[in-house]
């Protein structure tokens, strides 16, 4: 009877053992599932992904590539601004100026703005070989020129005693302007830079896309 009672001790002992170690893994578990959770969100993702067997599929076939760039439509990657003083006027062949001459002098400020436009990206413009992608890209463009009219004012205006003043001469001037700030953004290598940021632009783009090399072909 004695030994039976012995027996029947250990066997509950070895119950409330199990018992123990059991809600103990349970409680470790609970914990280190908090501190995860509670770990930056690439992290938990990264511990989710491995607990519960789940991964991330990215689609990069080349039609998926080609529309992603497309979307980009027209991008704009470099803005080229410049402050300048720029001259008109109009005189007379048998009068001086200070009686027939018309001068203007007109502080400008403007911007020419370049990028590439990939609405137009064909199919075959991107090749798509596993992790790899090759891409040619159109041309960088200006997309405009313009002067910003808050920071553009006439400096100064001398008109001749005996004409009036001319209407037209300030329109005339500020088309100049803008075309001599066109000429100072081409000469400066603006079509160069827009096409080199648009390549940075799209290296990320596809980076993140999971491609781990980006060729640029002409």
């Amino acid at each position: 009877m004695e030994n039976e009672e012995q027996d029947e001790g250990k066997r509950g002992g070895r119950a409330r053992g199990v018992g123990t170690l059991a809600l103990g893994i349970l409680v470790g578990a609970l914990g280190i599932l908090v501190i995860v959770r509670h770990s930056p969100q690439s992290a938990w993702s990264g511990w989710a992904g491995r607990l519960l067997g789940r991964s991330t599929q990215l689609d990069v076939s080349q039609p998926t590539v080609v529309n992603r760039i497309q979307q980009l439509q027209r991008l704009e990657t470099v803005v080229y601004t410049m402050d300048k003083v720029v001259s008109g006027e109009k005189g007379s062949a048998l009068l001086p100026d200070f009686l027939a001459g018309d001068r203007l002098l007109m502080l400008v400020h403007g911007e020419v703005v370049a990028g590439v436009d990939f609405s137009g990206l064909k199919a075959g413009d991107v090749m798509v070989e596993g992790k790899r992608v090759h891409l040619r890209l159109p041309g960088a463009e200006i997309f405009s020129t313009r002067l910003d009219n808050s920071r553009t004012r006439v400096y100064s205006r001398q008109t001749g005693l005996l004409v009036p003043v001319d209407p037209n001469l300030e329109t005339q001037v500020r088309q100049e302007a803008e075309r001599q700030l066109l000429q100072a953004a081409m000469v400066d290598g603006i079509l160069k830079t827009a096409d080199q940021n648009a390549r940075t632009t799209l290296t990320s783009l596809l980076q993140g896309l999971g491609f781990e090399s980006v060729e640029f072909v002409n």
